[in-house]
């Protein structure tokens, strides 16, 4: 029944849920070690704008997901444990809510967008002290462009049980995406009463930031994670009347607890 419940969970880890593989995996027990799989999956809350430009923030809840050890027949592993070196692959996911009129008076006149789940994968290479990282995701039904984002980070462990990293961010974005975000129709303008004009976006970078997260190991099983983030819109979503509207700068800050599943399935 465990495994039952283990596979589910990885299963639900590699297909759904914001943001790509957001949790560090820690440094694995010997038991662990020996294991195809370990998977760290929990939850917790992220501040972060309302709408992408917006200028006002909501609480989200945020879900925590790690791969420390990944098996593929005939590639043996994939990913292993924490300090290690080579090309790795991580999941990437987004979930966008639905964004609409009422959310602000920056948006009057705007049609409905409805909700969007973006799924794709990630993948780079790392040392113990530093990693390279793309990620492209494919969206569905609120949007059905293309979005990724290229990542560098630096890598410190002040101790046993604490892992931090930090790093500059830099996503983009396909026209349709920036059409469905960032553009504005004339029916929409006219809508507006004046508050913002006809704009046809181009796709391309949306935006450069930098984010840093940490990690502490309570205990071999559970992990308290802290991440933080600031991104600012540049291209032609920094020229859209919505953003003019409302805020180029971007923040978030997040906090949560994930528990670690290690398993065999092969």
């Amino acid at each position: 029944m465990f495994k039952t419940l283990t596979r589910v969970a990885l299963a639900l880890a590699m297909g759904a849920a914001s943001g790509s593989a957001f949790a560090q995996s820690g440094d694995l027990s010997p038991e662990d070690a020996t294991k195809q799989f370990v998977v760290d999956l929990g939850l917790g809350a992220i501040v972060k704008p309302r709408y992408e430009s917006a200028d006002s923030y909501l609480v989200y809840p945020m879900p925590i997901i790690s791969v420390g050890r990944f098996y593929l027949p005939g590639l043996g592993q994939v990913v292993d444990g924490r300090r290690r070196s080579g090309v790795f692959f991580f999941p990437s996911f987004n979930f966008i809510g639905e964004r609409k009129a009422s959310d602000s008076t920056d948006l009057t006149g705007t049609s409905t967008v409805d909700w969007a789940l973006e799924l794709g994968l990630g993948g780079g290479f790392r040392t113990e002290h530093f990693r390279a990282f793309a990620e492209l995701r494919q969206g569905i039904n609120g949007h059905t462009g293309q979005v990724g984002q290229l990542g560098l980070d630096g890598i410190l462990y002040p101790g046993d049980k604490w892992e931090f990293s930090f790093g500059p961010r830099a996503s983009f974005a396909s026209g349709e995406y920036m059409d469905t975000y960032f553009g504005v129709t004339a029916t929409e303008a006219a809508n507006s009463g004046g508050r913002l004009t006809q704009y046809d976006p181009s796709a391309g970078f949306k935006s450069i930031g930098v984010a840093a997260r940490g990690s502490y190991d309570w205990n071999d099983d559970v992990r308290l994670h802290i991440r933080g983030g600031y991104d600012r819109l540049v291209g032609d979503a920094a020229d859209s009347p919505i953003a003019e509207a409302g805020s180029k700068d971007q923040f978030s800050i997040g906090v949560g607890v994930s528990y670690r599943f290690a398993f065999d399935v092969f």
